[in-house]
């Protein structure tokens, strides 16, 4: 930490929850790599959600990340679409609460990352499967 309190550490950052939405109602697909370094593959809109889900139980982050279905936003535009809030971990003994404090859209844009776990990784920050 800095002399003003601000994290400057990256890593010493406080842990976050995410919910990544994805409207499985979007029509359309995009080719994109499921993990960095694996072939890209195409998917639709439902195949986004089970390979987020995969993913996420992959990595064990069920504690802070959830997906699921649900308007993403870009209605009618060139899906799949996805968005997600940052929410604040409780403290312990706290419930949980639905105040985002920060949030991003992968509308029309998703086919431009370099794979499905960087919407993840951005956030809670790149966390290597599990055996």
């Amino acid at each position: 930490m800095s002399d003003r309190g601000t994290v400057t550490d990256p890593l010493a950052s406080p842990r976050r929850r995410l919910v990544i939405t994805v409207c499985p109602q979007e029509p359309g697909t995009v080719v994109l790599a499921i993990e960095r370094g694996q072939p890209r593959r195409r998917l639709s809109a439902r195949g986004i959600i089970h390979e987020l889900q995969a993913l996420v139980e992959r990595r064990r982050l069920a504690d802070v990340v959830r997906v699921r279905e649900g308007c993403a936003g870009g209605c009618h535009g060139r899906g799949p679409n996805v968005s997600l809030t940052v929410h604040a971990l409780p403290l312990p003994g706290q419930r949980p609460d639905n105040v985002a404090i920060g949030w991003h859209t992968y509308v029309g844009s998703i086919g431009a990352l370099d794979c499905l776990a960087t919407i993840v990784e951005a956030h809670v920050g790149r966390q290597e499967p599990r055996s």
